[in-house]
């Protein structure tokens, strides 16, 4: 670990277990560096740990309605706040009792709680009783259409731009593939929460297989937003350092806004570069499975349908895969989670550590995405109630807003709107903040600054 990142984690953390994760020990970050490190945190002895028991699923792994993955890759560790925000219903919690082997024998490393009459799960009794008078089903098949609709245009664009000489219409075609690709992958986002499914497969065009996507995302950050246990945080290190440390230098406040757009055309680079060394430093090579050809599914269709050589179809399928990553990183980085108003780590964190008010100290909807349906899809709109409940379709989120903003009215919070040129302005202010902010204080409209 570098002397600067060392010394900015020695600072001071919100995560009042330990001054830093044990993944954070590691110069480079990888999921399965966040797995060992989980493993060697949570106390769940080599088995999987909810709250303060212990069970074993071993037997039930290959039974998973959601997929066999979700508690293969998660075994040893506490996986206390993905079981409560991605079941719904109570019958897994019913079930627990079978798989029970015994108490933990230390307190938990994470801080968050999840008592009967807290704000998370009185939302989550609501919002279950709720979703017996929603069309469930019949909703989600917008977001069907949307991404199949998305996945098409990829293709015709991408193939477009191999069917024409004129400068201008390869141009124009290689923009729109690659905007289309970046749709596809950020709408795949939806389905990545989901059981397994084949429409989370989209995601894996940016070179990032599911098992990485879902620690990387779901696991780590989607848990835990903003802090040193966020790996989505620790991945953009030293180039990007959202916390407020008093340590932070003149490079790490001011230089991102000139250099950030490097960045993000070397996000899908970066992703494929380190899975190619992490084959070799893990010697993992069985660990690439058939999601990792996705990608290459788009050169061929360019090159089988366009009238290009293969020199040209490579040159121009790399190309639109960089303005995808461009695209994507804009799009992502600047969407809701970095802001001077929002909590990272650092910050002053809630007395009360209800999981579902973190969340919502963590994210910030934009009023100008949530406005539609197509936006929420692609730019990562509802976020908030997203982020409590990942499960759920984005279809079905619009319909939860009186029960939640019921529920927040109760508990004395509410949910945080702003724009997305105020974000975007946010994002890069975040960067030079220094003092922590005190999420004690109750925020109204006048103070939020949003």
């Amino acid at each position: 670990m570098g002397n600067f990142m060392k010394n900015l984690l020695e600072e001071g953390s919100s995560y009042p277990a330990k001054s830093h994760p044990s993944f954070r020990t590691q110069n480079v970050h990888t999921p399965d560096d966040w797995i060992a490190g989980k493993i060697a945190d949570d106390g769940a002895e080599g088995l999987w740990r909810i709250h303060d028991r212990l069970y074993d699923f071993s037997d039930f792994q290959d039974k998973h309605p959601g997929g066999e993955s979700w508690l293969a890759m998660t075994k040893g560790t506490d996986i206390t706040e993905a079981f409560e925000s991605h079941h719904l219903s109570t019958i897994p919690e019913s079930m627990l009792e079978k798989f029970y082997i015994k108490d933990a024998t230390v307190p938990r490393y994470s801080p968050y709680t999840f008592e009967e009459d807290g704000f998370y799960r009185t939302l989550k009794a609501r919002v279950r009783k709720e979703l017996k008078n929603i069309p469930v089903e019949e909703l989600q098949k917008r977001s069907h259409v949307i991404i199949e609709g998305l996945a098409f245009s990829m293709v015709v664009f991408s193939v477009g731009s191999c069917c024409f000489e004129w400068i201008v219409a390869k141009v124009f075609f290689s923009l729109m593939a690659s905007l289309f690709m970046t749709w596809t992958i950020n709408c795949a986002h939806n389905f990545l929460h989901k059981k397994d499914n084949w429409r989370m497969y989209f995601a894996s065009l940016s070179f990032l297989p599911i098992r990485e996507w879902r620690v990387i995302h779901v696991l780590s950050h989607h848990l835990y937003p903003n802090t040193l246990v966020d790996l989505e945080m620790a991945l953009f290190e030293p180039f990007f350092v959202w916390m407020p440390r008093k340590s932070k230098g003149f490079f790490m406040k001011y230089m991102p806004r000139l250099y950030a757009i490097f960045i993000y055309i070397a996000i899908f680079d970066s992703q494929l570069l380190r899975r190619i060394i992490d084959s070799w430093r893990y010697k993992l090579v069985s660990r690439f499975e058939l999601d990792d050809l996705v990608p290459l599914l788009l050169p061929i269709a360019m090159y089988t349908l366009g009238k290009s050589d293969l020199k040209e179809v490579l040159i121009t399928w790399i190309i639109i895969w960089h303005l995808s990553s461009l695209w994507f990183g804009f799009i992502d980085l600047h969407a809701a989670h970095h802001h001077p108003e929002i909590f990272h780590d650092g910050d002053i964190a809630r007395d009360n550590r209800d999981w579902g008010l973190f969340q919502l100290d963590a994210v910030v909807d934009r009023i100008d995405i949530n406005s539609s349906f197509f936006m929420v899809l692609t730019h990562f709109g509802e976020h908030t109630l997203h982020h409590v409940f990942p499960t759920l379709d984005h279809s079905v989120l619009t319909k939860l807003h009186p029960v939640f903003a019921k529920t927040c009215e109760e508990f004395k919070t509410k949910l945080r709107m702003t724009t997305q040129l105020k974000m975007f302005i946010g994002y890069y202010q975040q960067f030079a903040k220094t003092e922590p902010k005190n999420f004690n204080v109750e925020l109204d409209e006048s103070s939020c600054g949003l």
